[in-house]
């Protein structure tokens, strides 16, 4: 019988070992929505394992992150294409007309699907139009890839661009024509997720380690946060049910950094990606 339980252990450490290891992309969101998230976001990239930027091109901080991600061109980044602007101090425009898209102030409205805070200013609320999402998108994505050419992917804010089957559809006939990775569409992943609680730095930590533990070998993952910094900047940034957004995102740059999560990492196998590591483009 132990003659056994050992050869069935040899032959799993084999298999282990011959396996292809977990891959996991790194995903820091919303580049652009303040001067403190562009300094996380760099930070999350240059000195931990963050593998992907996704960059809000009509958001206010858009020319920063631009001359940013300049400096550091092997950062790879996507076109975070947005529709909403939900923070109740701190707003943005769409870059066309977008008469369907705007609220009574000419901003994006705050939310994409119905809620209760924010009565009425969901996009699914108003009657938008295809044609006004498709131009926006359109004048999003080129303003990108004119400013930052090495653009590998598109992903969307709140999951704007599932609103309808038909926005969706739009959204992948336009990354093919930019020959841009379209989320999970070609190559297809599954999301990762904190595994345990996640208030604090420690706890994102820990549940982030956690999450590695449950990888599987030969799987593609991407796990999705928001760096920022605990300052006067962020704590000025919050909309109702989003309050405490300077030390929750304080804590998601603590993680991207953490050497501790940098050992269970190499520990582990596991292979830090980046979308454009994925597959060839469209």
């Amino acid at each position: 019988m132990k003659k056994i339980l050992l050869l069935l252990f040899c032959a799993f450490q084999a298999w282990a070992q011959n396996s292809p290891a977990p891959r996991l992309v790194v995903r820091g969101d919303d580049m652009g929505y303040s001067h403190s998230g562009n300094l996380a976001l760099i930070q999350s990239s240059v000195k931990g394992i963050q593998s992907s930027i996704e960059v809000i091109v009509p958001s206010p901080w858009f020319p920063e992150a631009v001359q940013m991600l300049q400096q550091h061109p092997t950062i790879d980044v996507g076109i975070h294409l947005a529709l909403t602007s939900e923070w109740d101090k701190l707003k943005w425009r769409p870059l066309t007309e977008a008469k369907s898209l705007r609220d009574p102030d000419g901003y994006f409205f705050p939310m994409v699907y119905a809620n209760k805070n924010y009565p009425g200013l969901a996009i699914v609320d108003n009657k938008f139009t295809l044609a006004d999402i498709e131009a926006e998108f359109r004048a999003q994505i080129e303003l990108a890839i004119k400013k930052i050419p090495w653009i590998s992917h598109i992903s969307s804010h709140m999951g704007c661009s599932r609103i309808t089957n038909e926005v969706h559809e739009l959204t992948k006939k336009l990354a093919k024509e930019y020959h841009l990775i379209y989320e999970n569409t070609q190559y297809p992943f599954d999301r990762a997720t904190y595994e345990g609680p996640h208030q604090t730095s420690e706890q994102k930590i820990d549940s982030f380690i956690n999450m590695l533990g449950s990888l599987q070998a030969g799987k593609t993952y991407v796990f999705v946060d928001h760096p920022g910094l605990d300052n006067a900047e962020l704590k000025a940034i919050s909309h109702i049910g989003y309050e405490a957004v300077a030390v929750d995102r304080q804590g998601v740059t603590d993680l991207f950094t953490s050497q501790k999560v940098m050992n269970a990492i190499k520990t582990l196998g596991i292979k830090i990606i980046a979308y454009r590591d994925l597959g060839p483009k469209p």
